[in-house]
């Protein structure tokens, strides 16, 4: 169902220091492949510090410059109140699973 302008990238274990620069040469080529939108599905990531938060927020500002989208599904308790603190899930769309998002997209199409 889901066409090639659509990559889901599925990190897993922590999103963190260590794993967030892998995160960000992913979307550097994701975007270079002009993919439309990115769903980054975060049911296999356990935990978020501030640069897995980061390597996310510079992943949305490179797609939206490249006219592409990021969003997000499946986020854990902890990563939820790491997104509302920061006021992050004001700026991310956040689905609750795969199948929301997929439901979302025939609804544009």
């Amino acid at each position: 169902m889901l066409t090639q302008e659509v990559k889901i990238f599925q990190p897993s274990g922590s999103l963190d220091a260590t794993k967030s620069q892998a995160f960000r040469q992913e979307i550097a080529t994701i975007v270079e492949n002009g993919t439309k939108v990115v769903l980054v599905d975060l049911k296999n990531v356990t935990f978020m510090d501030s640069s897995g938060l980061g390597a996310l927020v510079l992943a949305f500002k490179t797609l939206r410059a490249a006219n592409s989208k990021l969003v997000l599904c499946s986020i854990n308790e902890q990563i939820r109140i790491l997104f509302e603190l920061t006021g992050m899930d004001k700026v991310f769309e956040i689905f609750a699973n795969q199948e929301e998002f997929e439901k979302s997209m025939m609804l544009r199409a």
